[in-house]
C-alpha cells in the first residue's frame, strides 16, 4: 500500500485527513493524576530517538527542546515532511524501521498505518484523561492536540458586522477573489470536505466546492501562506485552523476571527486533531514511550496550548488566555469511525470538482 498526495481510482489513497471525532466532547477541567506527571523519571535514559513529524518545525521544536531538557542523554533526530510522504516512508521501512515515533497533523493517516501494523501498542498513563475517540484501536496511537476550523479576516478591510458567519458565506459573490484557503492536498481541507459529505451529503458539498471555485477562492498549499496573505491584506478572508489566526495576530497584523455556523440550522463548528504513534520494531522503545508520555504530560500539553494556541486533549490543562474554550461553541457531531469509511468517495469528489 502506497500513500499518494492525490487520489487515483487504481491505487488506494491514505488521505491527509484530520479527524472530526465526536466533536461535542471538549476538554473539561480536572485534576492531573500523579501517574501522568513527568517528575521522578529516570533522566539517565539514553539513545537516539528518530521522530518523523508532519508538523512544521516551529510548532514541534519547542516540545522537542523541552523533552530533551528533561532527558539530556536522549539524542533526538527530527525528520519533517508531509503526512503522506512520511507515511510512505514508514511503509517502505517497515521491515527495517528507521523511525521510532510518528507525529501526524490528522487522524486518518495514523488510523490506516495502524491497520497496517506500523505501530506498537502503548497506552500512556495520561490516556485516561484523553477523550476515548482520540485513542487508536489496540492503543496504536493517541491524540495530542485539537484545533477548530475558523474564518480569519483582515480588520482593515472587513468590519466585524461584515464578516461572514458561515463557511457557506465564502461563496457569496461579495467575496469574489477575496478569499484564501488551503487546497486539495491539505489535510484540514480534506477533512472538512469529508465531514461535510456526512453532514449535508455529496450533492450539497459538491455545490459548495464548485461555488468556492467559481468565486475565485485562491487555494494555497498550506495555512501559513493563507494567514500571512490575510494578515498582509492581500485577501480579506481566510479559511484556517484557529491557531493560525493567533500566530498571525501575535505578529501584530490587523486580524480577527469568526467561529462559524453557530446559528440554529447551521452545521456547527468543525474541529480536528493531531496524533502520535510508536513505530513497531523500534530499538528505542523506552525513550519513545517517555516521549509519548511527555507529549501528554502537563508540561507538554502546556506548550501546545501556550505557544501554539491549540486545545489540549488532556483534561485539566489550561488554555492560553486568548483562546476561547470549545465548550462555548456548538460543535458538529460526527463519529470518526464512520468518517473514515468513505475516504475514496471523498477524494473522488475532490477530483470531480477539480479542487486545486
Amino acid at each position: 500500500m502506497k500513500i499518494h498526495h492525490l487520489y487515483t481510482t487504481s491505487v488506494p489513497k491514505l488521505i491527509t485527513f484530520i479527524s472530526m471525532g465526536v466533536l461535542f466532547l471538549a476538554c473539561t477541567p480536572g485534576e492531573i493524576p500523579p501517574s501522568v506527571q513527568q517528575e521522578g523519571q529516570d533522566q539517565s535514559i539514553s539513545g537516539r530517538l528518530v521522530i518523523y513529524s508532519a508538523r512544521t518545525e516551529p510548532l514541534i521544536q519547542p516540545v522537542l527542546n523541552a523533552f530533551q531538557s528533561n532527558y539530556p542523554n536522549v539524542d533526538i533526530r527530527l525528520k519533517s515532511g508531509r503526512n503522506s510522504e512520511l507515511a510512505n516512508a514508514l511503509l517502505e521501512e517497515r521491515i527495517n524501521p528507521q523511525a521510532d515515533v510518528f507525529i501526524t497533523t490528522e487522524l486518518i493517516t495514523i488510523q490506516v498505518l495502524n491497520s497496517q501494523g506500523i505501530f506498537e501498542s502503548y497506552r500512556s498513563p495520561a490516556a485516561e484523561l484523553v477523550p476515548p475517540e482520540f485513542i487508536g484501536e489496540n492503543d496504536g496511537w493517541t491524540g495530542i492536540s485539537r484545533r477548530a476550523r475558523v474564518i480569519m479576516y483582515n480588520t482593515d478591510l472587513v468590519s466585524p458586522h461584515e464578516a461572514p458567519e458561515s463557511i457557506f458565506d465564502l461563496s457569496d459573490p461579495r467575496w469574489k477573489g477575496e478569499v484564501a484557503a488551503s487546497g486539495s492536498t491539505n489535510g484540514s481541507m480534506q477533512a472538512q470536505i469529508a465531514a461535510m459529505r456526512l453532514l449535508i451529503g455529496d450533492e450539497a458539498t459538491e455545490k459548495w466546492l464548485r461555488a468556492l471555485i467559481d468565486n475565485e477562492v485562491t487555494f494555497f498549499a498550506g495555512h501559513t501562506d493563507v494567514r500571512r496573505a490575510v494578515g498582509a491584506g492581500e485577501f480579506k478572508l481566510g479559511l484556517v485552523n484557529h491557531y493560525y489566526y493567533h500566530l498571525q495576530k501575535e505578529q501584530g497584523d490587523p486580524v480577527d476571527l469568526v467561529f462559524p455556523d453557530q446559528e440554529e440550522g447551521q452545521i456547527g463548528l468543525i474541529t480536528n486533531a493531531t496524533a502520535v504513534g510508536i513505530i513497531r520494531g523500534t530499538q528505542n522503545a523506552e525513550a519513545a514511550r517517555l516521549f509519548v508520555d511527555f507529549l501528554l504530560s502537563p508540561e507538554g500539553q502546556k506548550i501546545f496550548s501556550e505557544l501554539n494556541f491549540e486545545y489540549p486533549l488532556v483534561a485539566g490543562v489550561p488554555l492560553e488566555t486568548s483562546v476561547i474554550p470549545l465548550d462555548q461553541f456548538r460543535l458538529i457531531e460526527l463519529d470518526v469511525g464512520r468518517a473514515s469509511l468513505y475516504l475514496e468517495e471523498t477524494f473522488a469528489l475532490i477530483d470531480r470538482v477539480g479542487l486545486p
